[in-house]
C-alpha cells in the first residue's frame, strides 16, 4: 500500500497570504507539510480531525522552507519531528543531516529544491495515482513564471526542471491548489 495526500487547506498569495497545508498518510506516518499561515486554526484542525487524525497523533511536520507563511503553526502538533533541509529537531533534540535523499517513510521522501530560498525542499510522495510533489517551487499553477521572491532565479528553473523530470503526476505548491503538470507548467 502507498500513501496517501489530503490537502487540509489550499492556500493563496495577494492581499493577504495563506500556505496550502497538506496531510500524508503513510503506515504509522502522519505528515504535515508546511503548517503556515491560515486565516483561522480551524482551517489546519478541522479538516485533519475530519480525517480521523489528532494534532497530537501528527508523527512528523516538513517545512518546505523557513518563512513564517510556511511554519507559524507548527506547535500545533506538540509531539512531530519537524523536517527542514539540514535537520530533525524534536523537543530538545537536533539531529544534523541533509534533506536530499532524506527517506521520511517507506513512500516519502525529501529533496533539496533551492531557488525561493537557498535551502528549499521539496517533499516526494508515492501514492497508487503516481508521485505527488509537495512544493514551493511554484505558487500556484500559473507559477509565478519568474518567483519576485526568489534568491536565485537560476537555480529556482533548475529545482523546477529537475521536479518535473520525476513526471510528477500532481504537484501541491506552496500557494494553491493541486495541479497536474502540463507543457504550461513555468520552467
Amino acid at each position: 500500500m502507498t500513501a496517501t495526500v489530503h490537502v487540509l487547506t489550499a492556500g493563496y498569495v495577494g492581499r493577504k497570504t495563506a500556505s496550502t497545508v497538506t496531510l500524508i498518510r503513510d503506515g504509522a506516518a502522519l505528515v504535515v507539510v508546511d503548517p503556515g499561515m491560515v486565516a483561522d486554526r480551524a482551517l489546519i484542525l478541522e479538516p485533519l480531525g475530519g480525517l480521523g487524525v489528532a494534532p497530537e497523533a501528527v508523527t512528523d511536520v516538513v517545512f518546505s522552507h523557513h518563512h513564517p507563511d510556511h511554519t507559524l503553526n507548527a506547535a500545533l502538533f506538540p509531539n512531530a519531528r519537524f523536517h527542514d533541509h539540514w535537520a530533525i529537531y524534536q523537543d530538545d533534540d537536533w539531529d544534523d543531516r541533509d534533506a536530499d535523499g532524506y527517506q521520511l517513510s517507506d513512500h516519502v521522501r525529501l529533496m533539496r529544491t533551492p531557488g525561493h530560498t537557498a535551502e528549499d525542499i521539496s517533499t516526494l510522495v508515492s501514492t497508487d495515482d503516481g508521485l505527488v510533489v509537495l512544493t514551493h517551487l511554484w505558487w500556484s499553477s500559473e507559477g509565478p513564471a519568474e518567483d519576485p521572491f526568489a534568491t536565485d532565479g537560476e537555480k529556482l528553473q533548475h529545482s523546477r526542471r529537475a521536479v518535473l523530470e520525476l513526471d510528477p503526476a500532481l504537484i501541491i505548491p506552496g500557494h494553491g491548489p493541486a495541479f497536474t503538470p502540463s507543457e504550461q507548467t513555468p520552467r
